[in-house]
């Protein structure tokens, strides 16, 4: 398998100008560049920029992974939108940071799998199914930072004593942008659903009335700040913002429950892990015996049929051996094994044996057909599984 890396950043706040988009091109001669994203693709050498430093400086969402199994995500939020205090009580390993950097906070996410893995035919789109999760958690939605802390537990970064930060509500119903975020981190499932049990459902979102009555409850020197920096093409980030409020109004959450530890959460994901296991042999063993009823039931249909031309099927066996053509032996074999199946189930297995017996001998000058023959119906003769030796019949 030959190299390949995958590095995508894109631009949400505001779009890259004309100088940088120049300044980034001469980074890449092979990149795509347009004023909300790059994309590059290596099947041989290596990047040449900093990621981090473009986080700070350009884009607000960054994307890597290699074929070696190297999966990366950054996400850059300003400081208004995320607390850089609340986003480290989630982030707190190798597997995940929050760093303050200016007006923004980057939250970064690893994911390392030595067994490697190819995505090249999914790669374009990949950080668009993802970066929804930056305005869920601008919002308010905490989903994200907590599956992140998730991740450093089963990664067995964290002590088996380290508890858990907040449990944010609606783990037990991830957003579709939080379900491609699991996907790419390779956040385990049932650690997922292990931590749900204690995450309630998330608030319904506020109807007009509602709205309309807590926006008419502020004083108006915010309702004039929130307007102007709407004129000022601030639109998507307020509406953000009020969400984000709208939300830690109506928040829920388990604070009033003891804080479960990493070795708790481990032993309910380890109990899921082994449910899931025994469910699927459940369902496995099912489907085994449904499709042996199955076939079963084909099976004796074929026969009710072969009953009615039973005579004329021993005569074609005959015909079939005549040719001395090993597709036609094949075939002969194959009806040889039905007129057996049909006489045992009519008890008369004695006397379709007898009759395969006088055929064998009949033909014992064709030593390819006996070995074909053998292996299905031995003869009484011959230990099950053992095949003639055609230079001795």
């Amino acid at each position: 398998m030959s190299e390949y890396q995958y590095y995508e950043f894109q631009a949400v706040d505001r779009p890259l100008t004309r100088e940088e988009m120049g300044t980034l091109r001469r980074y890449s001669s092979r990149a795509t560049i347009t004023p909300s994203r790059f994309v590059v693709e290596y099947h041989w050498g290596d990047f040449k920029g900093d990621a981090f430093a473009w986080m700070e400086e350009y884009f607000d969402a960054f994307l890597y992974f290699a074929n070696w199994g190297t999966h990366e995500l950054m996400l850059r939020l300003p400081k208004r939108l995320l607390n850089a205090e609340t986003a480290r009580r989630y982030c707190v390993s190798g597997v995940s940071s929050a760093m303050e950097s200016g007006e923004h906070v980057i939250l970064s996410f690893t994911s390392e799998d030595e067994g490697g893995d190819w995505l090249e035919e999914e790669d374009d789109g990949a950080l668009a199914s993802i970066l929804p999760v930056r305005a869920e958690i601008a919002g308010g939605d905490l989903r994200a930072l907590y599956l992140a802390w998730i991740l450093a537990a089963q990664n067995e970064e964290l002590d088996d004593d380290a508890t858990e930060p907040p449990v944010p509500p609606g783990l037990g119903r991830l957003s579709a942008a939080q379900e491609a975020f699991c996907d790419f981190l390779r956040i385990d499932r049932d650690w997922i659903e292990a931590a749900a049990e204690r995450s309630p459902p998330m608030s319904a979102t506020p109807d007009e009335g509602e709205l309309r009555a807590w926006v008419a409850a502020l004083h108006d020197a915010e309702k004039t700040d929130l307007l102007v920096r709407v004129a000022q093409g601030h639109g998507n980030m307020v509406g953000t913002e009020l969400v984000r409020r709208l939300r830690e109004r109506s928040h829920t959450s388990a604070d009033d429950l003891e804080p479960r530890t990493v070795a708790e959460l481990w032993e309910s994901a380890e109990r899921r892990n082994e449910e899931r296991r025994r469910a699927a042999t459940e369902r496995a063993a099912r489907e085994r015996a449904r499709a042996e009823a199955e076939r079963a039931a084909v099976r004796a249909r074929y026969l009710d049929d072969l009953a009615s031309v039973e005579r004329q099927t021993w005569a074609r066996v005959d015909e079939l051996i005549a040719t001395k053509q090993p597709q036609r032996y094949d075939e002969a074999v194959r009806l040889l094994v039905d007129l057996r199946d049909l006489a045992a189930r009519d008890g008369r297995t004695e006397q379709a044996l007898t009759r395969i017996e006088e055929i064998r001998a009949r033909h014992e000058k064709k030593p390819s057909f006996l070995d074909r023959l053998a292996k299905v119906i031995p003869s009484p003769d011959i230990p099950l599984g053992e095949a003639p030796d055609p230079a001795q019949v």
